[in-house]
């Protein structure tokens, strides 16, 4: 797999767990009887960590290779894994702002 197409993996990656988790989380509240934008909310800004780890791997082997790379002067490696997180990060953290717009537009 190419360094490009992992990196856009990771963004939709953890930018469909955070979305897809908020509207299911959604969907309970509603048969829940609770209120489903606050329930929505709350689950964005609970799961955006847990979708970054699923991005990336599930594990702390990515920080590990950063470790051992860095440690050995290997650089490239240890750079490509900083960006597969921050890719990751950015997709988890648009999925929790289009949540937070979704959840406050008034008709």
């Amino acid at each position: 797999m190419t360094f490009m197409s992992k990196v856009i993996l990771d963004f939709f990656i953890a930018f469909g767990i955070v979305l897809g988790g908020s509207m299911l989380g959604g969907i309970g509240a509603v048969m829940s009887m609770q209120p489903p934008t606050q329930t929505m909310l709350e689950v964005a800004g609970r799961i955006k960590i847990w979708a970054l780890a699923a991005a990336v791997g599930g594990t702390i082997d990515p920080m590990r290779v950063i470790e051992s790379n860095m440690l050995d002067g290997n650089l490239s490696p240890a750079i490509k894994q900083i960006l597969y997180i921050i890719f990751a990060f950015l997709g988890a953290h648009m999925g929790t702002e289009l949540v937070k717009w979704v959840c406050t537009i008034r008709n």
